[in-house]
């Protein structure tokens, strides 16, 4: 019946309406771009470690500082008291003076253990590299020194 009146088919248009989308985005754009410069990536707040369950009595310790010099010397913790006493400490004012220093107190003592402390604006790298010539150097045990 209905092509006898002359009607015609309507084609459905099967477009989505991306305007209201558009807005939401730049809202969310003006939004991002107004809270980013109020946040500092560079202030990171590092948790603070508990101690280990049995921290070595005798220890290399060594202590590096931002300006790629560092001290080396062997620690000794009191059993009684728990102060703690270095001996032979030394600076290294770079890292191969450093590596070669840690090298005689390992062959002295090769029994010891070391742990690295780092000054906290030093860069993380320069630890795990410490860390990483130490192991090479055929230390069992080396670890980090918390506060």
């Amino acid at each position: 019946m209905s092509s006898l009146r002359g009607e015609r088919k309507r084609k459905f248009k099967a477009e989505i309406n991306v305007v209201p989308y558009i807005d939401v985005m730049l809202v969310l754009l003006v939004i991002f771009m107004v809270v980013a410069p109020m946040t500092n990536p560079n202030v990171i707040n590092l948790p603070t470690a508990g101690q280990s369950t049995k921290p070595p009595s005798d220890f290399i310790e060594i202590t590096l500082s931002p300006d790629t010099s560092a001290t080396i010397s062997i620690t000794t913790r009191g059993s009684t008291n728990g102060n703690s006493k270095q001996e032979g400490k030394e600076s290294a004012l770079d890292r191969k003076q450093l590596l070669r220093k840690l090298k005689e107190y390992h062959e002295a003592k090769p029994e010891l253990s070391v742990l690295v402390s780092g000054d906290k604006d030093i860069k993380y790298d320069e630890v795990i590299q410490v860390i990483s010539e130490a192991k090479k150097l055929g230390i069992q045990r080396v670890g980090l020194a918390t506060k």
